[in-house]
């Protein structure tokens, strides 16, 4: 619950955002207050949280396609949402969320604080700490943050991907697939695919936050508006998701066929060898791209989600910071 503050420590500076602010004459100047670590961790987790929930359908028929051998086409993506609502019923959509959530939260609050923190250090070191970052040091601080994220929670991402192409026979709750990959596979299963997940989170994520801060940018300079407004966030989330998940959406596939080998029979155990063995069965575009075309659908509205929904709430504690109250 809020409460209030001390006059003195209202007026202490806080973390800056995720949000580039109104340039001043012929540079962009951050002129939002900051927030605590703590805060950017409740605003990251919620946008994670919020964005992950409405496309959990979608992500999960992406990575059922994903892992096996079947041609993927729109029509037979819905089809199978169909079908598993027909027999399972309309919960079954959103099999696995609960990892996802257990995943997503702590790994949207990392990211999203550590950016936070990536970019004051490289402000500082460029000199630019009160302005918008260069270009290589803005793209540099979301592969970083990104990298981070991915490497504090990956096995979370192992058990969630086990729980969407799995039936809920076989793992009966998040600790069931801990136990049971680590009792018949090895504690190492649940690091497998970590390798290509970094090689993927490099470029997306760096791609990702570089997009929609360039964006941000760019709208202030043209429009002389601090903020862009909820719908134009979306707009420039929906695009920086497009862009860095196409870019690095072949190694999404190979780390999702090196986590689930256990449950589909599947011997894939490096990368070089997963992506042989892709490419010779099933090609390059049906093989490395399978899906794609689902995440240019749920990608773009789940990044747009996530900065927006963090963008939001950033704003809303900041508020309630310059009326004297303090939820952490």
């Amino acid at each position: 619950m809020a409460h209030p503050v001390q006059e003195h420590q209202s007026r202490l500076p806080v973390a800056q955002a995720a949000v580039l602010a109104l340039p001043a004459s012929s540079q962009t100047q951050d002129l939002r207050p900051r927030l605590s670590a703590v805060d950017s961790l409740l605003c990251g987790a919620f946008a994670g949280a919020v964005a992950k929930t409405v496309i959990a359908p979608l992500d999960r028929t992406k990575i059922i396609f994903q892992v096996s051998s079947k041609r993927f086409s729109a029509r037979e993506a819905f089809r199978l949402i169909y079908c598993t609502y027909l027999k399972d019923g309309l919960l079954s959509l959103w099999r696995g969320n609960s990892a996802t959530m257990v995943r997503v939260m702590p790994y949207a609050a990392i990211q999203f604080c550590s950016h936070e923190q990536y970019k004051k250090l490289l402000g500082g070191d460029y000199g630019s700490q009160e302005r918008a970052l260069p270009p290589f040091p803005r793209l540099l601080a979301g592969s970083l943050a990104g990298t981070t994220a991915a490497t504090l929670t990956y096995p979370l991402d192992v058990v969630r991907a086990r729980m969407a192409v799995t039936a809920k026979e076989m793992y009966s709750n998040i600790m069931h697939v801990f136990v049971r990959i680590s009792q018949e596979e090895g504690v190492r299963t649940l690091y497998r695919g970590f390798t290509p997940t970094i090689l993927g989170v490099i470029p997306y994520a760096g791609i990702t936050f570089f997009t929609y801060e360039t964006l941000k940018k760019l709208h202030a300079e043209r429009t002389k508006r601090c903020q862009p407004y909820p719908h134009e966030r979306l707009v420039f989330g929906a695009c920086a998701g497009l862009i860095g998940q196409s870019a690095s959406y072949p190694l999404d596939v190979v780390r999702r066929r090196m986590q689930t080998a256990g449950v589909t029979g599947s011997s894939y155990s490096t990368i070089v060898g997963t992506i042989r063995e892709i490419v010779t069965k099933e090609g390059v575009v049906r093989g490395l791209y399978k899906g794609l075309s689902m995440n240019w659908l749920k990608g773009p509205v789940a990044v747009g989600i996530s900065f927006t929904a963090f963008d939001i709430t950033h704003d809303l504690l900041l508020k309630l910071h310059q009326m004297g109250y303090s939820i952490s």
